[in-house]
């Protein structure tokens, strides 16, 4: 019988038997591990995209956002100028006009063939400029989530796992913020920043982290108690790998749902803001901006003004909660996100 000498080396554990297939693993370079886990990823995404395809009304949703993002960036050519030079990324337009060009029809004119949509009260191609607005909204929409995720992800993650006075602090910012209504706070910051499209995107940004952060930290908290945590700990992994390998990972789902369906919450209050005109200049091509310069128009018959740019909104909304919750679906089938919610 072997007798083995005590060691003071941490967190490592010898098991007989299983030195040969170390010692190859090990001459290859193959980290058989993190293998594992990459496969096990891919295994997972697999069944999440299997579950998802197989809701209907999720993949309505996907092609109509799809399609609405088509139309958006192939309405007119893109073109960058950089040092005296002007460098076109995408040069096709479906769009039959310059949304910004006046009287290219009758003022006001109702739909027909010529203009689908009908003509603004400067003669604008209602059409072109629907296709266009379709940019800005949606970029912003998509751009604010993507900075108020990178704020409220490390935040709330900080927060949930070290806890004590970290949590204390972020938490109680979090609490104030919370008392202030999302829209009033929002145009605050604009009034405070401007208007402008980053101004907007900054003052929906900073409203937005908040339920990222406060969401994260309820699934780190439930999250970092598994018994893989406790055992990453004990082997001596840094707490930082530990947050942002181990637990967000496992904690990020219910977010990923949640920011998904807060693009169309974006969206809803960029038009809200530019309706009260705080948004983007007036004259600007935005479905929120065209619906308040459109609201005199209404008044006076002219309803195609208003209609089609609120049908944009409308169906993109509509479609990104159908895809929201088709997500919801597929990344939580036992419904357990919903009713830690409901608690």
């Amino acid at each position: 019988m072997t007798e083995h000498q005590p060691t003071t080396e941490r967190g490592r554990i010898r098991i007989e038997g299983f030195e040969e297939a170390v010692d190859e693993t090990d001459r290859d370079g193959v980290d058989v591990w993190d293998d594992d886990r990459r496969s096990e990823r891919r295994g997972r995404l697999e069944d999440v995209w299997r579950r998802f395809r197989s809701n209907r009304s999720a993949m309505v949703g996907l092609g109509v956002v799809a399609g609405l993002v088509f139309l958006t960036v192939f309405a007119r050519p893109l073109e960058f100028s950089t040092m005296g030079y002007t460098i076109t990324v995408q040069p096709f337009s479906l769009a039959p006009h310059d949304p910004s060009e006046m009287y290219v029809g009758p003022a006001n004119a109702g739909p027909s063939l010529a203009h689908p949509f009908g003509t603004d009260w400067a003669g604008r191609d209602q059409f072109s400029r629907v296709l266009a607005g379709g940019r800005f909204s949606l970029s912003i929409g998509a751009i604010a989530v993507a900075l108020a995720l990178l704020v409220g992800i490390p935040l709330g993650a900080i927060a949930g796992y070290a806890g004590g006075w970290v949590d204390e602090l972020v938490m109680r910012l979090v609490d104030t913020l919370y008392a202030f209504p999302f829209l009033v706070l929002a145009i605050a910051i604009v009034a405070v920043l401007g208007q402008g499209y980053w101004n907007l995107v900054a003052a929906l940004a900073l409203t937005g982290w908040i339920g990222y952060a406060r969401l994260l930290r309820g699934e780190v908290l439930a999250v970092k108690e598994r018994e893989y945590v406790t055992a990453a700990t004990a082997l001596g992994v840094p707490d930082r790998t530990v947050v942002f390998r181990h637990v967000v990972p496992n904690a990020i789902a219910p977010v990923i749902v949640q920011a998904t369906l807060n693009v169309g919450t974006v969206v809803l209050s960029a038009a809200a803001l530019g309706f009260l005109g705080l948004g983007l200049d007036p004259s600007t091509a935005e479905w929120g901006a065209m619906l308040s310069r459109g609201r005199d128009s209404l008044v006076h018959g002219h309803w195609h003004v208003t209609v089609f740019p609120g049908l944009a909104i409308f169906l993109f909304v509509m479609a990104i909660n159908l895809v929201g919750d088709g997500l919801n679906d597929a990344l939580d089938p036992q419904g357990e996100t919903v009713e830690r919610r409901r608690r």
